[in-house]
């Protein structure tokens, strides 16, 4: 039984997790996957229900944005939460809306963009994550990104952003380990390093404000480590979580694998080695 440790719901498992139910803590779906009315991929998520909880990861509402929050996005998510019910709701400190150059209708990019951390990018965060939570009726986590770029007017830690955020809207973070330790990678450019630094992020947020943690592979054969969720969780992730837990104690955890999907076997004993890293700590 995994307590705390739940997978990504995915097409090409479908049939063997219903097969032979394991025993997840939840299954998590990508929101907007499931926005239609009706039709398969739906019923396959209220299949999904019988068997485990469901977590909503949303990848769209750009709640970084400073023009705001799509309505008909918002009312789309709000339909599938209340069809679903799932056990969380989150989604990204991005930003990815914003009107054209020449002050026409507002567009929407395909990519989870960095925030500046900044007392605007704070301020616009919070209206935005209010907004959501008073029509969702709910709080939501918010995740930390993988970033390849900072900017230049950034004023204030990280960590500090997340702190604030929660403190302001009422939300909680969605703690991507993963993310952490490839942005400390591309800065640190040492694994050694890397690791100290990802573990001082995590002791620098408020422990009560964590709902959610995520793992992931990444990629490392370039110039750059590519967050791409294509490949086991690497050595200095796990490092990092389990400084993690035991600093915040066992929470809900996620084993990312969004591309090169493996057998669900091995996506099975990733999560069972989470579990077991929750479990020792729980017992230390």
């Amino acid at each position: 039984m995994l307590e705390h440790t739940g997978i990504g719901l995915r097409q090409p498992h479908v049939a063997a997790l219903f097969a032979a139910p394991p025993a997840l803590a939840f299954v998590e779906v990508h929101a907007e996957n499931y926005f239609a009315d009706g039709g398969a991929a739906l019923g396959v998520l209220q299949a999904a229900r019988g068997h485990w909880p469901v977590s909503l990861h949303g990848v769209g509402l750009a709640l970084g944005s400073a023009a705001g929050v799509d309505t008909a996005h918002l009312e789309q998510l709000a339909a599938l939460v209340q069809r679903t019910e799932p056990v969380r709701v989150s989604d990204h400190a991005a930003f990815a809306r914003a009107p054209r150059h020449n002050g026409g209708a507002v567009v929407h990019g395909n990519d989870l963009l960095p925030l500046a951390f900044t007392k605007a990018g704070l301020d616009i965060l919070v209206a935005n994550v209010q907004r959501v939570q008073e029509r969702l009726r709910r709080p939501i986590l918010v995740e930390n990104l993988s970033a390849y770029l900072h900017w230049a007017d950034d004023t204030l830690a990280e960590p500090a952003f997340f702190n604030a955020l929660a403190r302001r809207s009422g939300c909680g973070l969605l703690l991507d380990v993963n993310n952490i330790v490839v942005n400390m990678l591309n800065e640190q450019g040492d694994a050694a390093r890397a690791v100290a630094a990802a573990c001082a992020w995590v002791d620098a947020i408020e422990p009560d404000i964590v709902g959610e943690l995520h793992l992931a592979g990444y990629d490392d054969s370039g110039e750059l480590v590519i967050d791409d969720h294509g490949s086991r969780v690497h050595a200095p992730v796990w490092q990092v979580f389990r400084h993690t837990v035991r600093r915040l104690g066992p929470r809900p955890t996620l084993i990312e694998w969004d591309t090169a999907l493996p057998d669900l076997a091995v996506l099975l004993d990733e999560a069972a080695q989470a579990e077991r890293v929750l479990a020792d700590v729980a017992v230390a």
